[in-house]
């Protein structure tokens, strides 16, 4: 049993000292090219080679729809409706009689005011041949003309009067709903109904104060409505003329183009507004980027090694980013890895595309 003990105690030992002496006697460069063979596993990079691309400078922002022309109905008198004229969505011409309230004692007033200026109107006439004759002096037939343009003058007031009894449509539109009947007393607080134009449509929407100088009458801009994929176009006409100091927007109307059902005043819409277009923009993929204190940076591969490079950007979409200075067609980014690379470390490559997201 002591033999067999100790010959296992003998193996042991010529295993242990193999080991010490292998490590021992393992040349430095062996163990350094095992550290090579890491760290080259360790910088394999994605790359990008720039190259000029379309650059589409777009924002979205939200609008709502109007009616060209809309106005809220109402009287310019207290009064009793006697009739009424408002066909409900349907349309009606410009200077129709919508409205009418009681008007009997205006037009009894009006009546003898007319009788009065055709009496006067024959005195008149006698005056003036009596004149030529003189046989009425100047000053009475003065007072004749006087009082004849004041009856005039009093049944035009008249007349004025009557026509405030009257609602007549404003100009070409359609009726919304009426909020009377027949019999009513109604007073100039009074909403009778809406006429609305049914011929042309605005679109209201407000931009951000940077692209204020951008928005020029005639520029197009397309929409969608919420519920539909449908694309429509409108041109802008007006600006307001300033920014709004508590949003710090500017408010921008637009004129639609198309007809459609979708399109109802007061429904809001989806604006895209493109402002600009780069056909020689050069991007990168936004992960590329190497954000700094007060900088950015990037990595640009040359003659095999890393090199960091400041950079001014510009646009920014979902997956890319645009470089306005520092970077020129052909170079090639680093897109990945960038944490293990440092200034002329050599680079190993596992793909090279020059094809953006």
């Amino acid at each position: 049993m002591k033999k067999k003990s100790t010959i296992w105690i003998v193996v042991i030992i010529v295993i242990i000292l193999a080991f010490f002496l292998r490590m021992a006697f393992t040349k430095p460069t062996d163990k350094a090219k095992s550290s090579d063979s890491k760290a080259n596993a360790q910088k394999k990079v994605d790359a990008y080679i720039v190259k000029p691309s379309l650059l589409i400078n777009e924002i979205s922002v939200t609008g709502s729809l109007l009616a060209f022309d809309e106005v809220s109905l109402q009287n310019e008198v207290a009064g009793r409706v006697v009739k009424l004229n408002l066909p409900e969505g349907k349309f009606v011409r410009k200077g129709t009689l919508l409205v009418k309230l009681f008007d009997d004692d205006l037009q009894a007033t009006l009546k003898k005011q007319q009788s009065q200026l055709a009496i006067q109107d024959q005195i008149y006439k006698r005056q003036s041949e009596l004149l030529k004759a003189n046989g009425i002096s100047q000053n009475d037939y003065d007072q004749t003309i006087l009082l004849v343009n004041s009856i005039k003058a009093d049944i035009e007031v008249q007349k004025t009067l009557i026509r405030k009894t009257e609602v007549l449509a404003p100009f070409d539109g359609v009726i919304g709903l009426r909020k009377i009947s027949v019999g009513a007393i109604v007073t100039p607080a009074t909403l009778l109904s809406t006429i609305r134009s049914e011929n042309k449509i605005k679109l209201d929407f407000s931009v951000p104060e940077k692209y204020g100088s951008v928005i020029k009458s005639g520029m197009k801009v397309k929409f969608t409505m919420y519920n539909d994929d449908s694309q429509f176009e409108a041109n802008v006409i007006a600006t307001e003329q300033g920014i709004d100091a508590t949003t710090r927007n500017l408010k921008v109307r637009a004129i639609v183009n198309s007809k459609s059902k979708l399109l109802i005043p007061g429904a809001f819409a989806n604006v895209q507004l493109r402002l600009s277009e780069n056909v020689d923009a050069l991007l990168i993929p936004t992960q590329a980027i190497i954000p700094q204190e007060q900088s950015k940076s990037i990595i640009v591969a040359k003659k095999g090694k890393a090199h960091f490079i400041t950079v001014l950007t510009g646009i920014r979409n979902a997956s890319n980013i645009e470089i306005t200075k520092g970077i020129q067609p052909g170079d090639t980014i680093i897109t990945s890895g960038l944490l293990f690379l440092k200034e002329g470390s050599k680079l190993n490559y596992s793909s090279i595309t020059n094809k953006l997201r």
